[in-house]
């Protein structure tokens, strides 16, 4: 009995061990899991506080950055980079352009002045507008001379307008040498001959715009023949731009090798071009359109507000037949001058680094420095011709607006690179006479697709705005084959003066190319019609600058990646602005 009583106890005891060893095992591995999960979470923790502490936040920015944006998950940030001339493309010359020449030379079967020229016919010209515009007008008159078989009285310029400038021909131009180097196309004298008892008063005539050979021979020959002495007033834009090639070949011997400023402008032009060239091997020169009555005219609006507008809005009622105009909508068509801080910003995305040095072309700039200031910061190596020059250097000129554009004419053509702004008379007179010498680039801004893009330039990268500012600017960078046949004023696109050398091959990549095949050979006529000109364009080239002197504005002391460039469609949309 006894045994069987110890014996329970010891089952119960060894039951209850079993028990205890059991629930102990359980809770050491609860506490175990426990402390893994813990171990776990405070890893987690640890990595996440070192995650925070080393990552960069994404509020911090470079100090060049210009804007980010809030709306987007990636921060896109407008940083115009230091540094330029990144790209693989030639920043200062135009692609195949050693494959060009000029060719005006007369052909064997254009009439000479001594087998052409009737003794009693004398025609007198009276130009219109800047010296630019008046340019226009000279060159001309002298094919109008060939027209009518007459003898040219050198022409008398505008004192009156706008411009305000006193000078004669041969204080602008080297009269002699203008006689002698169309000696051989028209006769020209310096003065009515006198005729004695049959002398007769010049007879006043103005011609319609855009008058062609048969318009001149049937509206004015027969008053000439009648009266002998012909005086054509406002002699602006008063012929065809569209001329057979003899008559177009007169245009350039007369515009690129007779008109040929007097010794002194010529001197101080040179000089400075050796000053800017002494600053550097290259430089870019800008004409800088961009005075009160541009911007009045132009009907464009800068966001100046209140004072913008009116101040801008009294200077527009000088012209009384100008239409209200839409800003936003002159804007998007391209059609207004791009301020300087774009220009300088276009410059910049095609390539042109801070160190570039440029000679700015300019009247009295709209708001001053703090217009200015932006194109400065962009390019602090800027330059005019009253920082080059002193001031008794520029006496002789200072007083005279056409003598000291004529210094600005001849630094922007002999510089490495011209821009401009406007497509008005010396823009398009260079774009012209640089494609003629050797196609040197000539950068004039594609508005229509330009302004959209500054209008969202902070909404994107400075890489993808220089990429959009490269592409849309193919075909408006002076390149050879860049303008179509015609196309354009003949001053800018003068086809009928440049010819292929002989031999060579220019690969387009587009339509065919359309200079001549050999210096002097015969090429076959194109069909080609003029074009009717619309009331905005004649508006824009009939400008009068009547204004009361007081109120005048003084002037200042006044290839893309190698790849063959075409024209755009937008260029026929390019609006014309002043002529000077």
């Amino acid at each position: 009995m006894h045994t069987t009583t110890v014996k329970r106890k010891r089952h119960h005891a060894d039951k209850s061990r079993l028990v205890g060893l059991l629930l102990a095992s359980f809770f050491r591995r609860r506490l175990v899991h426990r402390l893994l999960i813990s171990a776990t979470f405070v890893c987690i923790l640890l990595l996440f506080v070192m995650f925070s502490i080393f990552a960069p936040s994404p509020a911090i920015e470079n100090d060049d950055s210009v804007r980010s944006h809030s709306n987007s998950n990636q921060t896109s940030v407008f940083n115009v980079p230091v540094n330029g001339e990144i790209y693989t493309r030639d920043l200062w010359n135009s692609t195949n352009s050693n494959l060009f020449s000029g060719c005006s030379n007369a052909r064997v079967n254009f009439a000479k002045a001594d087998e052409k020229t009737h003794p009693d016919r004398y025609l007198l010209i009276a130009t219109s507008g800047g010296l630019n515009q008046q340019r226009t007008g000279i060159i001309d008159a002298v094919v109008a001379a060939y027209l009518l078989n007459a003898t040219l009285v050198v022409p008398e310029l505008d004192h009156t307008s706008f411009w305000k400038d006193s000078s004669n021909f041969s204080e602008l131009f080297d009269a002699d040498w203008f006689i002698t180097f169309l000696r051989n196309d028209i006769k020209v004298i310096k003065q009515l001959p006198n005729m004695g008892e049959k002398f007769m008063a010049p007879y006043t005539v103005r011609v319609p715009r855009k008058c062609t050979p048969k318009c001149y021979e049937g509206r004015v020959l027969p008053v000439l023949v009648k009266k002998r002495v012909v005086r054509l007033t406002k002699f602006d834009y008063r012929l065809s731009n569209m001329l057979d090639d003899d008559l177009q070949r007169l245009r350039c011997r007369v515009n690129y090798h007779a008109l040929k400023f007097t010794d002194s402008i010529q001197g101080m032009g040179k000089s400075l071009v050796e000053r800017m060239r002494m600053k550097n091997k290259h430089f870019i020169a800008l004409h800088l359109r961009f005075e009160p009555d541009m911007l009045a005219f132009s009907g464009c609006y800068y966001g100046g507000g209140e004072k913008e507008r009116k101040e801008l809005g009294e200077i527009r009622k000088r012209w009384k037949n100008l239409h209200a105009s839409n800003p936003d909508k002159v804007r998007r068509h391209g059609r207004c001058p791009l301020t300087p801080e774009e220009v300088g910003l276009m410059l910049r995305a095609l390539g042109y680094g801070i160190g570039t040095h440029l000679y700015v072309a300019s009247g009295e700039i709209y708001g001053g420095e703090e217009t200015l200031a932006p194109l400065r910061a962009l390019f602090p190596n800027f330059h005019s011709k009253e920082t080059l020059a002193t001031k008794e250097e520029l006496t002789p000129f200072v007083s005279f607006s056409s003598r000291m554009a004529a210094l600005d004419f001849i630094v922007c053509d002999d510089s490495d690179v011209f821009v401009t702004n406007n497509n008005g008379n010396m823009a398009k007179i260079l774009a012209g006479r640089r494609r003629y010498f050797g196609h040197k680039p000539t950068i004039r801004p594609n508005g229509k697709k330009l302004n959209p893009l500054f209008m969202n330039k902070t909404n994107m990268t400075w890489e993808d705005f220089a990429s959009r500012v490269r592409t849309f600017q193919i075909g408006f960078m002076g390149e050879p084959n860049e303008l179509r046949p015609g196309s354009g004023e003949f001053h800018e696109n003068p086809t009928s003066c440049i010819c292929q050398n002989s031999g060579s091959e220019v690969k387009t990549g587009g339509f065919s190319n359309p200079q001549n095949q050999t210096h002097e050979g015969n090429k076959i006529e194109e069909n080609r019609t003029e074009k009717k000109p619309t009331e905005e364009e004649r508006e824009w080239s009939e400008l009068d600058y009547d204004l009361d002197s007081r109120k005048q504005v003084q002037l200042k002391g006044t290839k893309i990646d190698s790849i063959p460039l075409l024209m755009g469609n937008e260029q026929a949309e390019v609006q014309e602005f002043f002529s000077d």
